[in-house]
């Protein structure tokens, strides 16, 4: 169930840093960042909860930090995306959108760590910048509706479809069997629906199945799903920053916050890696957790949807 996102070795990581190499000078300028945010958008001691709902303690601060670490940790095991553990937990406990939106810190940080994986990035951009723009323009609309519709069952259930279909996903990858194809339009409107999908729920796993499905080339489609990515990240964050009122100051520190605890996992992870954890039973736990998350969000929802 590994995804494209790429381990952290720490001890390579500051070889790298120390000789300029481009991708862990772009890990080091994201991790700085939201160090920078957390503390200059820091609310105070006691603003802490402010911008929270009014039932929302220490408390459950406090697990949303053990969920970040939970989740950076699995990442750092087996690759596996940050978001899918996160997003449904956090959406569970707080308002939905107010999850969605704080969680879109810790996987642009992420996803810049991979920005110049491979050589192939801006070549994969220049050939398929259809796809580039398309999943913009997916994710200036998920924006636009993920502000309107900022209260109700819509957003949480949307999280919990995408958590059941990467679920499908994973277990129909054993079944099927699928002739290795490039088809441009295919990929643009998978484009356009993850951009859309990740500023709605800030999930996106459609447009990574699609290239692991259909793609297979990994040097060239890690390299531009990463630039993909983090165009799609940057145009969410900037537009809810500056253009609706849902990134506020304190979901900008909340946000940076989380994405710093996320390290200490990403790295408590990257050490567990090495006790040879057995990775596919480990992959099965994960896919029977997102089942049982995704129910639950059913649960909930479809009948304030549909009943």
């Amino acid at each position: 169930m590994g995804t494209n996102e790429s381990h952290v070795d720490p001890v390579a990581f500051l070889e790298h840093l120390r000789a300029f190499r481009y991708r862990e000078v772009t890990m080091a300028l994201a991790t700085l960042s939201v160090i920078a945010g957390s503390v200059v958008f820091f609310p105070g001691v006691e603003g802490m909860t402010s911008g929270l709902q009014s039932d929302v303690s220490a408390e459950i601060l406090a697990l949303f930090v053990g969920v970040a670490i939970l989740a950076g940790a699995i990442k750092g095991m087996i690759g596996f995306g940050y978001a899918l553990i996160a997003t449904p937990i956090f959406a569970s406990v707080i308002d939905p959108t107010l999850a969605v939106v704080v969680l879109a810190i810790p996987p642009w940080m992420l996803n810049m760590f991979q920005v110049g994986e491979t050589d192939t990035g801006m070549t994969f951009i220049r050939e398929e910048w259809v796809l580039l723009v398309l999943a913009i323009i997916g994710a200036v609309v998920g924006v636009a509706v993920l502000d309107a519709v900022e209260t109700g069952p819509l957003v949480p259930f949307l999280i919990g479809l995408v958590v059941f279909g990467y679920v499908l996903f994973q277990l129909g990858q054993g079944f099927v069997t699928v002739e290795k194809a490039h088809h441009p339009v295919a990929m643009s409107v998978a484009g356009a629906l993850e951009g859309f999908l990740l500023a709605v729920a800030n999930l996106g796993p459609l447009l990574p199945a699609y290239f692991h499905t259909f793609e297979r080339d990994t040097e060239r489609y890690i390299g531009g799903l990463s630039m993909v990515l983090g165009a799609i990240f940057t145009v969410r964050i900037v537009q809810m920053a500056l253009f609706t009122d849902l990134m506020t100051p304190y979901r900008l520190w909340l946000g940076s916050v989380i994405a710093v605890v996320t390290l200490v996992g990403l790295f408590v992870g990257t050490y567990l890696r090495r006790l040879e954890i057995d990775e596919r039973r480990f992959n099965w736990f994960v896919i029977a957790l997102l089942f049982v998350i995704s129910l639950n969000i059913f649960r909930q929802t479809i009948p304030a949807l549909f009943l």
